[in-house]
């Protein structure tokens, strides 16, 4: 017990800022979708990413193949020839891309100094924020894989490779064609286990006394791309910086002038009404009951 403790200990000194994000995903996804729904997306969107990885190092679906390479083993858990963690940085960044796509579908609304999304189940369960949710969620591993396959580089190290260098700073196509289909999965699940959840009477209220749970998962979104980005430029990897510079920054302005055009619409009253139709204990005010 003493030792699987300081492996897990191990683990964390490893990848401090992947444990960061992962407390950001907890306080995040508890409060805006309730305690059970972060926990068991956890466990789901790990199996998952696991079973994706384990599958492409074997069988080449659906990345493509690549390696790891075992020079942490030892020094953090493994499960099977995959990193745990690797496989667990999957759930923080598919709420967050499912986070991004629910503030692109739903209305928004702002009370003085707070933005609120209004969203609904409708919303919440809709093919059209799984399908983006998934092209955001490889819109980060974009950003994420180059530098990571540069990790003798900075304190991460080289964790793993392709056979082959890719065509993207190193990244084959098949890595991105695989990531859309896995986010796709992921974001599926999280929205499977919402409504089931829902169904059998679980609250999702948890954080209902605090306006700003909405936003922690648009945020960790952002944290992560600006982690990744400040990483490649300290690393000095100027172009590969540059470009992803370049890429974040379109659909940012995009998303930005969609969220000012939706606060400035007038339909925020009737967007309200169906808000709080299906979380009646949402509030603008502190708490409210329906009434």
């Amino acid at each position: 017990m003493g030792e699987f403790l300081l492996l897990v200990l191990r683990t964390i000194a490893l990848r401090p800022y992947v444990f960061v994000f992962l407390l950001v995903y907890m306080l995040g996804c508890s409060l805006h979708l309730g305690l059970k729904r972060a926990l068991l997306f956890g466990i789901a969107g790990y199996g998952i990413a696991w079973l994706s990885e384990y599958s492409s190092i074997h069988n080449g679906i659906p990345y493509g193949y690549y390696f790891y390479i075992e020079q942490t083993r030892g020094m953090e858990i493994w499960v099977l020839g995959v990193p745990l963690i690797d496989s667990m940085s999957y759930v923080f960044l598919a709420y967050a891309s499912y986070s991004v796509a629910l503030l692109v579908n739903a209305p928004v609304m702002r009370l003085k100094k707070t933005i609120y999304i209004l969203e609904t189940r409708e919303i919440r369960n809709s093919p059209s924020v799984r399908m983006l949710g998934a092209m955001l969620f490889v819109y980060l591993d974009i950003i994420i894989d180059p530098v990571a396959l540069a990790g003798h580089k900075w304190f991460l190290g080289q964790l793993y490779g392709y056979p082959q260098r890719g065509v993207y700073f190193g990244v084959p196509i098949s890595n991105f064609a695989g990531w859309v289909i896995v986010g796709f999965l992921m974001i599926g699940a999280l929205q499977k286990i919402d409504d089931y959840l829902h169904r059998n009477g679980s609250s999702d209220y948890t954080g209902y006394r605090y306006a700003w749970r909405y936003l922690v998962g648009p945020v960790l979104y952002a944290g992560i791309l600006v982690f990744n980005l400040l990483v490649t430029f300290a690393v000095r990897e100027y172009t590969l910086g540059w470009t992803g510079a370049f890429i974040v920054l379109l659909p940012s302005v995009l998303i930005y002038y969609m969220i000012k055009t939706k606060l400035t619409s007038g339909d925020a009253v009737n967007a309200l009404d169906a808000h709080l139709r299906d979380f009646p204990l949402a509030s603008v005010n502190g708490p409210r009951t329906a009434q």
